[in-house]
């Protein structure tokens, strides 16, 4: 079966349990602005970068070392047409044992080619999971997104928008 969603995979030494709670671990490995819980089934989080992107994340599915399921409720680009591009997809983390190893594969159900955003989010992504989430998981600290993003008066519109 072929799909058109953007998916990765990662293969690590770690265990499931250390990869479960890396992935959790959002602000160490996508960004340090996120607001919000981001480990258990329900909790609600905000992302954003910049004036360029926001979004809000609900959890809707979570289980334990083998997979954590986050619905974007809301989502904004700054650069596309469509500024909702994102918005009632999902992103998909599925943690399973393979060759001795951890397997994770990184699903965002809903990217696809016909997204104006495509190349963009996918070749971001890609740099998120395969290499700050990757250090995250094998190293102990990964490379997100810092705090210095300055915030914009469109930004602070945002939060309060979807408080």
């Amino acid at each position: 079966m072929t799909t058109s969603d953007f998916s990765t995979t990662l293969l690590v030494d770690q265990t499931p349990e250390e990869a479960f709670n890396a992935i959790n671990n959002v602000r160490g490995w996508w960004s340090e602005e996120i607001e919000g819980s981001t480990d258990k089934l329900n909790d609600e989080f905000t992302y954003h970068y910049g004036d360029v992107h926001y979004c809000q994340m609900k959890l809707i599915e979570v289980i334990p070392n083998e997979k954590v399921v986050w619905f974007v409720k809301y989502n904004y680009f700054k650069f596309t047409k469509d500024k909702s591009e994102w918005t009632g997809t999902k992103i998909s983390f599925e943690i399973s044992e393979k060759d001795n190893k951890t397997q994770i594969r990184f699903t965002h159900l809903g990217l696809v080619p016909e997204y104006e955003c495509f190349d963009i989010c996918s070749n971001a992504w890609s740099q998120y999971v395969q290499q700050s989430l990757l250090s995250l998981i094998t190293t102990g600290k990964g490379q997100p997104n810092s705090t210095d993003t300055p915030r914009t008066a469109d930004e602070k519109k945002f939060q309060s928008a979807v408080r």
